[in-house]
């Protein structure tokens, strides 16, 4: 369920839903590049992000 309710956070808001999968790693910074370069490839990474750990 834990995951359901990050996926939600991360299609609404994707660099949060990566900050609560991992916090402040690697893997926000990218998320944080490609929401701003555009925002579906920031939220098919942080879907992909939350869905692998």
């Amino acid at each position: 369920m834990g995951d359901f309710i990050r996926i939600i956070i991360a299609i609404l808001l994707p660099p949060l839903g990566v900050f609560l999968q991992v916090g402040f790693g690697i893997d926000f910074w990218i998320n944080i590049l490609l929401t701003l370069l555009g925002y579906i490839p920031g939220i098919v990474h942080a879907v992909w992000v939350i869905s692998r750990k």
